[in-house]
């Protein structure tokens, strides 16, 4: 009963935000508690709403504030110069600007954290695809093709998980995803030449792609706001937050609070300005805000109520005991609609011990179902259950509707792409 209620709420949550019959902040909020009403679980709601909001509190803080320090540095003009570099790079070529846009965040997502990426990258790039008229859908799904693979690090999330349920090294599960990795990067470049190779055809054809959302990051230009002689000033404060983001010195949500209010106060010295900055950025910060505490409310309720923990374990249970010397290739094709359809902290704390423990009886070693579990990650941050992915569509001005209908199908292909080459090359 349980894991139909979970399959449900997904289901019922899916068809309303693709359809565009609420937005995904209702449907996050309303679909859960509509469900979890049904089933009786009213007496216990509320704690369960309340203990979701809590673990993503600092997530949506820290989303508030980056927002805002990333769009106040946009104001300014920080990120001309390297726009305007990568321009003459590429030139009026969409291809090698969607090649450009995989290797960039291939390189920014050396820091494991998804959220500073689509920052980083969003900012850096947006401005390419306005100039050129390309579509943004392309530039989220190429952003998040690559972060899905680079998110595998040792320091991204899921193999910490990994290694921390299954207590093994670094050496027996990441180690050998390497190679695995860096197949799922050429394929995202591959992805990349394709999609702006398609795009040049387009832009060619029909003309340039105009229909920007105003409420993107990049937002309506404003002269006014730009400082062009403190941009050393602001590339150091800002150096200065990832060092400190990298290093984990403080929480990262303080850390953006505290740049914020520091380059405010350098950048904008006059009170009115500041409300001015606030006041145009609020409503993209609250937006993506609303979504990850809404988010919180979804998960919440769907690990309260143990709906989760049942649909895993549903899951598992429908696999043909003949199956069981074909474990390792189960778990990896299981870990994509698992990981979809899971937290990564149900999955890998829950879910794969229970795999593990099945496997030993097999005699297929922990390490070989560890790695196969990571498969999965190439689909992952398309999830609904993942709170960042709100904030990549917010950045770019899409719809989270039309970003997971457009990349569905390329992040289903690098889950397949990488599932073969872990077999090929024996690494599950």
């Amino acid at each position: 009963m349980l894991t139909f209620l979970g399959f449900l709420m997904i289901l019922i949550f899916m068809v309303l935000i693709m359809n565009k019959k609420m937005t995904p902040l209702t449907a996050l909020v309303i679909v859960p508690v509509t469900v979890a009403l049904f089933a009786g679980f009213g007496p216990e709601l509320g704690e369960m709403m309340k203990n979701g909001v809590k673990e993503i509190a600092l997530t949506g803080v820290m989303l508030i504030f980056a927002i805002l320090y990333f769009s106040l540095m946009i104001d300014t003009g920080l990120f001309e110069p390297l726009v305007d570099i990568i321009l003459k790079a590429v030139g009026d070529n969409p291809i090698k600007t969607t090649i450009g846009t995989a290797v960039l965040t291939a390189l920014v997502s050396l820091d494991g954290d998804g959220s500073s990426t689509y920052l980083i990258v969003v900012a850096a790039m947006l401005p390419l695809y306005k100039r050129q008229g390309m579509n943004p859908l392309i530039l989220t799904c190429i952003i998040m093709l690559a972060g899905q693979i680079m998110n595998i690090l040792p320091w991204g999330g899921p193999t910490a998980r990994v290694m921390s349920s299954l207590k093994l090294g670094h050496t027996e599960i990441f180690v050998p995803m390497i190679p695995i990795m860096a197949i799922g990067i050429l394929w995202v470049i591959f992805v990349a030449y394709i999609l702006g190779r398609r795009e040049k055809i387009r832009i060619a054809k029909h003309g340039k792609f105009t229909n920007y959302n105003s409420n993107d990051i990049i937002g309506e230009v404003d002269l006014k706001l730009r400082r062009p002689k403190l941009i050393l000033i602001n590339l150091a404060l800002t150096i200065t937050l990832l060092v400190v983001m990298i290093l984990d010195i403080v929480p990262l949500g303080i850390a953006f609070m505290i740049a914020f209010c520091i380059a405010s106060i350098i950048n904008y010295p006059k009170l009115k300005d500041q409300q001015k900055i606030i006041s145009k950025h609020a409503g993209n910060a609250l937006s993506v805000a609303g979504m990850i505490f809404g988010a919180g409310i979804f998960t919440g309720i769907l690990n309260g109520s143990g709906i989760m923990q049942a649909m895993g374990n549903s899951m598992i249970e429908i696999v043909p005991k003949s199956w069981g010397g074909y474990m390792n290739i189960v778990t990896a094709a299981f870990s994509i609609p698992l990981t979809f359809f899971l937290s990564n902290d149900a999955y890998y704390f829950g879910i794969l011990p229970i795999i593990v423990a099945t496997g030993h009886q097999l005699g297929i070693s922990p390490e070989i179902l560890g790695r196969a579990s990571l498969i999965g990650q190439g689909s992952h941050l398309l999830s609904p259950l993942v709170p960042s992915t709100y904030l990549l569509v917010s950045l770019a001005g899409v719809e989270f509707s039309d970003h997971l209908k457009y990349t569905l199908k390329w992040a289903l292909g690098s889950s397949l792409v990488m599932l073969l080459a872990a077999l090929i090359l024996g690494v599950i």
